[in-house]
């Protein structure tokens, strides 16, 4: 059955659950809309979502989202998220929906909510496409790197109706993305590899979020220049690149006995991060940019702890 197939009989089987679950043919997020005043908001990508005056029932398709709903202080309005939401421990009890690649259509109309939050990098449009149909706002949180996630935050929190929070949360983040950069904004840029993937080895190019973190951080990453934004790196060419601090994530296998011939090997500089940190486009990204700052230029950072684990192998 081809693809327009399959999403008829899905669109039918969704409307067949709301007429009999919900007593009528509009699902409950446009029901009360018909009862609050909508307000029309532009989210990351500038599209024009139109949204009831209280978003009372959320649902999150991205990790980062959920925490950022955390973060914001609207934990008792989530009511349901991705299978990857993890963080803060509370998430375990609200319902699932699938994961971020295949989440439930069905589950989500179910729960009745006044607003779905997708991120772009995870979510697909013809999904977004059937939610819109059926009367449910989608808004999409699309932070590309630090500066654009704290006015990220900022216009969630103000739709969700809660500015006051989102405007503390921002302040306290962007003190302490100062704090760093007035740190290490005069010291010598080490050469960074960020090891997503042994073998092969694949890295992070000059257009993703965890470029612009090692930058900002004082690092110069040597796969800046790659154009895609998960490279395949050949070794020779890491290698050739002489990295000077290589970051591995928590729980790797280890370093390529390759590379065992880098300035950073040699120097002892290879360290493991925490991946859930590093690579979700949150609150909590502010924490990996610290933890980053530390490890390039610990005499910066004096006194500080320097818990993150060494990796020797």
């Amino acid at each position: 059955m081809g693809f327009c197939g399959r999403t008829i009989i899905l669109l039918l089987a969704v409307h067949l659950v709301l007429t009999a679950g919900l007593s009528g043919c509009t699902s409950g997020s446009a029901r009360r809309a018909q009862g609050n005043a909508n307000r029309v908001v532009a989210d990351d990508l500038g599209r024009q979502v139109s949204v009831t005056s209280e978003t009372r029932r959320l649902i999150s398709l991205a990790p980062s989202v959920t925490e950022t709903l955390f973060a914001l202080g609207l934990g008792d309005r989530v009511v349901g998220v991705t299978t990857y939401c993890d963080y803060p421990p509370e998430t375990a009890t609200i319902e699932k929906v699938g994961d971020t690649q295949r989440p439930n259509l069905e589950k989500i109309i179910s729960l009745k909510p006044d607003l779905v939050i997708i991120s772009t990098a995870s979510q697909l449009e013809e999904f977004v496409g059937n939610l819109e149909r059926l009367g449910v706002p989608v808004y999409v949180n699309n932070p590309t790197d630090l500066g654009s996630l704290l006015h990220s935050i900022q216009r969630l929190g103000d739709v969700a109706g809660v500015p006051e929070s989102a405007s503390r949360l921002v302040v306290d983040l962007r003190a302490r993305i100062n704090d760093v950069h007035s740190k290490v904004a005069s010291l010598r840029r080490p050469r960074v590899l960020l090891v997503l993937s042994s073998e092969p080895l694949i890295t992070a190019g000059g257009t993703t979020f965890i470029n612009d973190l090692i930058t900002e951080a004082g690092g110069d990453s040597i796969s800046a220049d790659q154009k895609a934004d998960y490279p395949q790196f050949s070794l020779e060419t890491a290698l050739a690149r002489r990295p000077e601090v290589i970051f591995l994530q928590a729980g790797s296998p280890g370093l390529p006995k390759q590379l065992g011939d880098s300035p950073a090997v040699r120097a002892g500089r290879v360290y493991q991060l925490d991946d859930s940190i590093l690579l979700r486009p949150g609150p909590r990204i502010v924490h990996g940019l610290e933890q980053v700052a530390r490890k390039l230029h610990p005499e910066a950072f004096p006194g500080e702890s320097r818990a993150l684990s060494q990796a020797n192998d």
